[in-house]
C-alpha cells in the first residue's frame, strides 16, 4: 500500500468531518496512535498527586488546577480532563506517573531527539524507533504522520507519508528552530526564547489539519486522525505532533486551554473510530516534565520527570502505573524536578510487541536492549 498525500488528506477531511468509514474487525486489526506533546508538558498539573502532602507547599493555590475528578487516593485529573473519567472507569485510561526518556537533561532538542530516536543519549541513532520497528516488521505502509513534516520517530531510508492539511507556509520554521538551539543553554534567552515558541504555537497554529489555530488544533488534528485509521487502505499506525506545552509563564491559563482540547481531541477520535476504537492505543507522550516550584512568572521550567497517558479500548487501564517517588525535597531529582521511575522506552516496546503484536526481533530492532512493560494492553 502506498498512500498519497491527497488521499491522506481526504481521509482526515471525512475524519475531521464526523464521518466514519467502514473498519475492519477490530481484534485483528490495531491501530496506533503516538501523541508527542512538544515543548513539555507539566505533569503535576495534568495528574495532580494530591495526596502527596509536600505538593501544597511546592505549588501555590493559584497554580494548582480546581478540583478535577479523583482517580485514586494519591491522583486525581486536571479538570480539563475530566471527559476522561469515563475512560478510566471503563478501564481504557493509564496514566503514568514519573515517566522519563533515559537522558538526564533539560534541552527540548536533546531529550526530543532521545524521545523519537530510542536511545540513551540525543542522537544515539539516525532513525525514529517507531521507523525501526515497523520496517524490521516489514510494516511500513501501515504508518503515517499527522502535523509539519514527517517527525524523527517516523523518519529513516524510506520515506513514509506525512499529512499538513492547512497548507500553511510555515519557511521561517527552520530558522526560528535553529534560533532557539543556538541559545538554548543561555540561562536567559533560552526560556524566554523557548516561551516564545510556545506562545508561537498557541496562538498561531500547531499543525493540525485545516489550519486551525491553538486548542482549536488539537481537536482538529486528533479528531481528523479518524477517517485516516478506519479507512480502508488507510495507515493503522499515526504519530501526532502537538505543540504550546512550554509553560514558563501563566501555565494556569494556558494549560486550561490545552488540556481540554487534549481531553476532546481523544474524545473526537473515539467517537470517529467507532467499533475500532476497541482495538486502539492512543499513547500522549512529552519529552521531559518540570519544577516541582513554580517559578516568579506564574509557570514551570524545564524538568525530568513527567506524566503520560494511554488511552484506547485496547488499554489495560483503570490505575495509575509507575511507582510514585514522592515529592519531599529530599526525593526530588537534584532538589527540584519529579524523579523518574519508568523509562518510557519500556512502555513503547510494550505496546510494540503486545498491542501491534511486532515480533521480538522487530522490537528489538527498534529499543536494543530495552525489556518491554508487561501490562499495558487487554490481552485477548
Amino acid at each position: 500500500m502506498r498512500l498519497s498525500r491527497r488521499r491522506l488528506l481526504a481521509l482526515a477531511t471525512l475524519g475531521a468531518a464526523g464521518l466514519t468509514l467502514p473498519a475492519r474487525a477490530a481484534p485483528a486489526d490495531p491501530r496506533l496512535v503516538l501523541v508527542v506533546l512538544r515543548g513539555a508538558l507539566d505533569g503535576l498539573t495534568a495528574l495532580p498527586p494530591l495526596g502527596d502532602p509536600a505538593l501544597s507547599g511546592l505549588r501555590p493555590e493559584a497554580l494548582r488546577p480546581p478540583d478535577g475528578p479523583r482517580l485514586d487516593d494519591t491522583f486525581g485529573l486536571h479538570p480539563g480532563l475530566a471527559p476522561w473519567r469515563g475512560r478510566w472507569a471503563a478501564g481504557e485510561l493509564l496514566p503514568m506517573c514519573a515517566v522519563a526518556t533515559p537522558l538526564r537533561d533539560r534541552s527540548h532538542f536533546a531529550v526530543q531527539d532521545c524521545l523519537e530516536q530510542g536511545g540513551v543519549v540525543a542522537n544515539d541513532h539516525r532513525d525514529g524507533w517507531l521507523y525501526r520497528a515497523l520496517a524490521a516488521a516489514g510494516q511500513l505502509d501501515r504508518a503515517a504522520a499527522v502535523g509539519r513534516g514527517l517527525p524523527l520517530v517516523l523518519r529513516g531510508a524510506t520515506p513514509v507519508p506525512s499529512i499538513d492539511p492547512g497548507g500553511e507556509d510555515r519557511s521561517d520554521d527552520a530558522i526560528v528552530q535553529a534560533v532557539a538551539a543556538l541559545w538554548a543553554e543561555d540561562p536567559v534567552l533560552g526560556p524566554a526564547i523557548s516561551e516564545a515558541l510556545g506562545l508561537r504555537a498557541v496562538t498561531q497554529g500547531d499543525g493540525a489539519p485545516g489550519g486551525d489555530r491553538g486548542a482549536a488544533g488539537i481537536r482538529a488534528a486528533l479528531g481528523g486522525c479518524a477517517g485516516l485509521l478506519v479507512a480502508e487502505g488507510g495507515p493503522r499506525v499515526l504519530s501526532v505532533e502537538l505543540g504550546g506545552w512550554d509553560t514558563h509563564a501563566d501555565q494556569a491559563r494556558r494549560l486550561g486551554l490545552l488540556l481540554p482540547a487534549l481531553a476532546d481531541g481523544v474524545e473526537a477520535l473515539a467517537r470517529g473510530l467507532g467499533p475500532a476504537w476497541g482495538s486502539t492505543a492512543v499513547l500522549c507522550v512529552t519529552e521531559f516534565g518540570r519544577t516541582a516550584e513554580v517559578n516568579g512568572t506564574g509557570g514551570t521550567d524545564h524538568g525530568t520527570g513527567a506524566a503520560a497517558f494511554a488511552l484506547g479500548g485496547a488499554i489495560q487501564g483503570g490505575r495509575v502505573l509507575g511507582e510514585w517517588p514522592g515529592l519531599r525535597r529530599a526525593a526530588l531529582y537534584e532538589g527540584r524536578d519529579l524523579r523518574p521511575t519508568v523509562d518510557l522506552r519500556a512502555v513503547f516496546a510494550g505496546l510494540l510487541r503486545d498491542h501491534l503484536r511486532l515480533p521480538e526481533a522487530a522490537v528489538e530492532a527498534a529499543l536494543p536492549g530495552v525489556r518491554p512493560l508487561d501490562g499495558l494492553v487487554r490481552m485477548a
